[in-house]
């Protein structure tokens, strides 16, 4: 759950969660190696004569200039394109669930059971309890195994919506008369908003 003022991340509850904390840690360093040495390199020249004009003539700096931002760019691409394969794979789910998006409410239905489905509708302000969040909570929770591979059917009956629990590192867009997938798992017990 987020809390005010929270610069990070929300404590990850899923390996892809915990996968995406660690590329986001990563591309963030290089984008601050890089600022650092910018900022180094226009400091150098603002504060020195310039006695070399050659160098910016030379072969060899313009083969740096091309070779190092490729091989960084191959260094951000090679960790987003595993995350991105790790997230459409699925693994023999154990459970299906459907979401469907309405204008004010959400229905899941669990498909490996019969009649075994329900509306979620959100709290209006007036009726919260004291402890409990606006625009979060909801009358009908959706009730999940953890440790076990959940695949999610998302769609929507009417307008484009979007099905979102960030501390699992999901968000998928629920599109009427499109079905789009995405599997969850949780490895530890909670109560997870989004």
């Amino acid at each position: 759950m987020a809390y005010p003022m929270q610069l990070g991340f929300q404590d990850a509850t899923s390996p892809i969660m915990e996968e995406l904390l660690h590329f986001h840690d990563h591309t963030l360093m290089i984008v601050f190696l890089i600022s650092s040495l910018v900022l180094y390199i226009i400091s150098l020249m603002l504060t020195t004569k310039l006695t070399h004009t050659s160098t910016m003539d030379a072969q060899e700096v313009e083969t740096i200039w091309t070779i190092l931002p490729a091989t960084i760019l191959i260094l951000i691409a090679l960790p987003s394109l595993r995350i991105l394969y790790m997230m459409d794979e699925i693994n023999n789910p154990s459970l299906t669930v459907k979401t469907m998006g309405h204008q004010w409410y959400w229905s899941y239905e669990y498909t490996d059971y019969e009649d075994l489905s329900f509306d979620s509708y959100m709290i209006p302000t007036s009726e919260l309890k004291p402890g409990e969040l606006r625009l979060l909570e909801v009358d009908n929770r959706v009730v999940l195994p953890m440790e076990m591979t959940i695949r999610m059917l998302i769609s929507s009956e009417d307008v484009l919506h979007s099905w979102a629990v960030p501390s699992l590192g999901l968000k998928t867009d629920a599109i009427p008369g499109r079905l789009n997938q995405t599997t969850l798992m949780s490895t530890r017990p909670g109560l997870f908003y989004g």
